[in-house]
């Protein structure tokens, strides 16, 4: 039997291991060869995009009712070390360590938020995993408790660092819920949002129709920006930035910047500035044997000129090429050559609507109430994985 292990249960790998089981049997219905495992450092598919919502109900998918009955084994631990010279990975589990052996692996482990070395970056919150959407969550609960200390407290503003797509989604999503929390206690007026990016202008990566709706949105909702701004130093009372402009604030929220999982640079190649790995039309990583790489750890070309964004729109067809590619290798079957050129972007403004756009050029398409039931649709329904095995026509209700 041949052992195909899969390091991640983001969206990659799952759709990773998915990816392999469909096509094991699809080449070899009836011998199934290959055993599929794969290492997670929890049982837990969190859906990422949604955790700037309100609500975190259903945020979580557990992976055993998805890869249970599709005949994939789960490992839970933190992997800790990958061996290309020996085929081996060490995870770090409840029980103590346990070496994996592999003969096929593929790394989807995903990325983090790069949080940069600022004086009291500890004291900022984020929505980049579950318990740092937990942590937020309860801190706003709490704010209505709080004392005041002055008229000018802070502690119904909210500082948003980075003004790209999960700042101005976290920003539009939390402006209404401050105004809320402080009309509980009367302080309605006293709610306030700031966007900070040292950009010349707020989501630098839309067009100019696109970047006027929102601008127009934020405007509706009252919040503030700072642009061509940075922070220089977080407290847990406010944030300096640059040129000593002080912004007293109870919550401080970072959002810039994502880091391939540190994982990526135990193998022995070079990644790109954000730690990805360079991988081949097949997903295979450039001079590492039997090694494939999927989603924010790849360096992967969607088509001809364009590199993959880190986003599930990618992680996912990328994991499934991924892990049918790995057990077509070992198979002795030809891969299939990962190739994604159809880009589109769904941008939720929060009470202020949506926009969906399409292409790299990311023209606008749809608006206010049909771009939200898309943002809808894809946040709640298409990027969740089906959760009744591997048919023989499709894996997911994407």
């Amino acid at each position: 039997m041949k052992e195909l292990v899969i390091v991640g249960g983001g969206f990659a790998g799952v759709w990773a291991a998915l990816g392999a089981v469909r096509a094991q049997r699809q080449i070899a219905p009836d011998a199934p060869d290959v055993a599929v495992t794969l290492a997670s450092r929890d049982r837990w598919l969190t859906i990422r995009p949604r955790l700037y919502e309100a609500s975190l109900d259903d945020v979580r998918v557990p992976l055993d009712a998805v890869l249970g009955p599709a005949g994939v084994a789960r490992v839970e631990g933190e992997v800790r070390r990958i061996d290309p010279s020996t085929r081996e990975i060490t995870i770090d589990g409840a029980s103590g360590a346990r070496v994996l052996r592999y003969d096929r692996l593929v790394l989807a482990a995903g990325s983090q938020l790069h949080r940069p070395a600022l004086p009291g970056i500890e004291h900022a919150f984020a929505v980049d995993r579950f318990v740092d959407a937990v942590a937020l969550q309860q801190h706003l609960a709490a704010l209505s408790a709080r004392p005041p200390t002055s008229d000018e407290d802070g502690r119904f503003t909210a500082v948003v660092a980075g003004a790209g797509f999960t700042g101005i989604e976290v920003a539009t999503e939390l402006a209404p819920r401050l105004q809320e929390l402080a009309a509980n206690v009367g302080a309605g007026d006293r709610a306030r949002v700031v966007l900070v990016d040292g950009a010349s202008m707020v989501a630098p990566d839309l067009g100019a129709d696109a970047r006027r709706y929102v601008e127009h949105a934020l405007a509706k909702l009252g919040i503030e920006s700072r642009t061509g701004r940075t922070v220089a130093a977080v407290r847990s009372d406010g944030v300096m930035l640059n040129q000593q402009e002080w912004i007293p604030a109870a919550t401080v929220i970072w959002t810039g910047g994502l880091r391939a999982s540190g994982l990526a640079a135990q193998l022995p190649v070079e990644g790109d500035a954000d730690g990805r790995v360079p991988v081949d039309a097949f997903l295979r990583v450039r001079g590492v044997d039997g090694v494939f790489a999927a989603g924010d750890v790849a360096r992967a070309m969607a088509d001809a000129t364009h590199v993959a964004p880190m986003s599930c729109q990618y992680a996912i067809p990328m994991g499934e090429r991924a892990g049918s590619n790995a057990v077509a290798d070992l198979l002795g079957q030809p891969p299939t050559p990962y190739l994604q050129p159809n880009h589109v972007t769904c941008l939720d403004l929060g009470g202020a609507g949506a926009l969906f756009m399409q292409g790299w050029e990311r023209e606008v398409k749809l608006t206010d109430f049909w771009a939200k039931t898309m943002k809808q649709a894809i946040n709640t329904r298409l990027i969740y994985p089906f959760r009744g095995g591997v048919t023989s026509d499709r894996m997911s209700r994407r």
